[in-house]
């Protein structure tokens, strides 16, 4: 019996849709390059919550006019939520700790690391990003860390470097 071949996705920051929302150029390259090699683009839980609490709460105009065209464009620009079972938000908030705690993520990016939990519990195995928190994460330490936990690797990736390894 042949298995069906698993969908190719990648999980994308807050900071992407951003980018996506602002018009710049790279990420929209990003996307449309990834698309039409079969991608699919999701973003998790918290990613979701950041867009929607900056789009009403955050102190800057244009933040808030940039979260909003993101939240109403992410359908259009081809990127899907996911969500999680309730056990596994636990599950996140432990790993994002235990980040902050190893020294991996300042204390101030609890929401990095939930996102990169949820990344890894959605088994996607790149985070499509521009944040330098995670991009300059130790990659061994990291593994290691997901070892520890029994979770999926995953791989914090800028879009500018996938585009390279792309072409």
């Amino acid at each position: 019996m042949a298995s069906t071949p698993r969908q190719k996705q990648l999980a994308l920051d807050t900071n992407i849709l951003f980018d996506l929302a602002d018009e710049v150029d790279t990420a929209h390259d990003f996307r449309e390059t990834f698309k039409r090699a079969g991608y699919v683009f999701r973003i998790g839980p918290t990613v979701v919550q950041e867009l929607a609490f900056c789009s009403c709460e955050h102190k800057d105009k244009r933040h808030r006019q940039l979260a909003e065209t993101a939240l109403r464009n992410a359908l259009s620009w081809d990127i899907t939520p996911f969500d999680l079972q309730a056990v596994a938000h636990g599950i996140a908030e432990g790993f994002a700790k235990r980040l902050i705690q190893d020294e991996l993520l300042p204390d101030t990016e609890y929401n990095d690391g939930l996102i990169l939990a949820e990344t890894s519990l959605a088994q996607i195995p790149i985070l499509v990003t521009s944040d330098k928190h995670l991009l300059n994460i130790d990659e061994t330490a990291l593994g290691l860390t997901f070892d520890e936990c029994d979770m999926f690797h995953v791989r914090p990736c800028h879009p500018k470097r996938l585009l390279r390894a792309i072409r």
